[in-house]
C-alpha cells in the first residue's frame, strides 16, 4: 500500500475515476451536462468523464484533510469570476454536485458523517482500504 500523497494527483484521480465507474452506488446524474460546477464559469464542463473525476478529487480531499464539510470543498472547488470592467473576484463552487457526491459515497459507506467540534465528513475503514488499493496501482 501506497501513501497517496506520494502519487501525482492527475494520474491518481483517473485511476480512482475509473475504479469508481465500476461501483454501482456511483451514478452520474442526469442534470450533470446541464450544470455549472461554479457561478464563476461560464459554460458546463464538457469533459464527459467530469463527474467521476471530480468524485475522485473530493474523496482524494476528504483522505488528505481527514473531516472535510461542504462548505470547505465549495471553496476548494471555486475560482475566479470575470467581471468585466470591474476587477476579478473569488466565487465559490456549487453545493449541490458536492453534496450529491457525498451521498453517494455514503451510501457507497466510503464516508460517514462527523459531529462535534469539526463536523462535516469522514472516510471509513472501507473507504481508506479502497483509495490505498487504487493508489497501490498507481
Amino acid at each position: 500500500m501506497s501513501d497517496i500523497r506520494t502519487v501525482q494527483p492527475n494520474k491518481y484521480n483517473t485511476l480512482l475515476a475509473e475504479a469508481l465507474k465500476k461501483i454501482p452506488e456511483f451514478k452520474k446524474p442526469e442534470w450533470v451536462g446541464f450544470v455549472k460546477s461554479s457561478t464563476s464559469k461560464k459554460r458546463p464542463s464538457s469533459e464527459e468523464d467530469f463527474y467521476f473525476k471530480r468524485t475522485a478529487s473530493i474523496l482524494r480531499q476528504i483522505y488528505i484533510k481527514g473531516v472535510v464539510g461542504v462548505e470547505r470543498l465549495r471553496t476548494r472547488y471555486g475560482g475566479r469570476k470575470d467581471r468585466g470592467q470591474r476587477p476579478p473576484e473569488f466565487r465559490k463552487g456549487g453545493g449541490k454536485l458536492i453534496r450529491t457526491i457525498l451521498q453517494q459515497a455514503e451510501s457507497a459507506e466510503l464516508i460517514e458523517k462527523v459531529k462535534g467540534k469539526k463536523s462535516g465528513r469522514k472516510l471509513t475503514d472501507k473507504g481508506k482500504e479502497f483509495l490505498e488499493s487504487v493508489g497501490g496501482k498507481a
